[in-house]
């Protein structure tokens, strides 16, 4: 297991968001520092050099990195009908290798080079700008039902990364709360929930908000169910 590319990007215009957008962005030589960007709305992305541009929905501690697969890009390039997608295209900070990213569970730890220590939180969840960016039609329903959204991850321990650096995976959680399962909760299956908060406070503070309103909510749809039919 390896990091192929780190990658960041520069403020572009768009016309897909604010005005200006980040994601395009693009392999880099030499090291590069990753640390903890700081709060949401405040801080942007944790890798050095790589600009955020929309404080409201990206950045910030529990998004301070996005990792995307090089298999999960070689299908997307098969799906897409032989387009090239080169690495960061999906506007993934780290282009892995040998790393099941959408099947990694929330809470899992990997050691990336020597020194940098991640946690991984939650899946990415599709926008306009993403869609915009690849200029796919119906992009975001297509890479919403496709459930592989690639992993965002804490900085756990701040260090400094290479292009083919070893990644490997030192902490395992024992639940069964996958980045997938937890995408697939937030966008389309809303009935599973419940089932993330077995990952606890490793999950990222927004998704876990969601299934605990849902859980309290369904709780409390059950007991009025039972008191009307007692």
């Amino acid at each position: 297991m390896k990091l192929l590319t780190v990658n960041v990007g520069r403020p572009r215009a768009s016309a897909h968001s604010e005005g200006v957008t980040g994601i395009d962005k693009r392999p880099v030589e030499g090291p590069v520092q990753v640390t903890d960007p700081g709060p949401k709305h405040i801080g942007g992305s944790g890798v050095a050099g790589d600009a955020v541009c929309d404080l409201r929905h990206h950045g910030g501690s529990d998004q301070a990195v996005y990792a995307f697969a090089r298999e999960e890009l070689d299908a997307w390039e098969r799906a897409l009908g032989g387009r090239t997608l080169a690495n960061g295209a999906f506007g993934e900070n780290l282009t892995t290798l040998g790393i099941d990213v959408s099947g990694a569970k929330i809470g899992e730890r990997w050691r990336i080079g020597s020194g940098l220590l991640l946690e991984v939180t939650s899946g990415r969840i599709p926008c306009r700008t993403f869609a915009g960016h690849l200029g796919e039609k119906g992009w975001v329903k297509r890479f919403t039902e496709a459930a592989a959204p690639g992993a965002y991850l804490r900085v756990i321990e701040p260090g400094t990364i290479r292009a083919g650096d070893p990644v490997e995976i030192v902490h395992r959680p024992d639940h069964e709360v996958t980045v997938a399962l937890q995408f697939r909760a937030v966008t389309t299956e809303r009935d599973l929930l419940p089932g993330l908060l077995a990952a606890g406070d490793a999950l990222h503070p927004e998704a876990l908000r969601r299934a605990r309103e849902y859980a309290a909510q369904a709780g409390a749809d059950g007991n009025t169910g039972r008191a009307t039919a007692g």
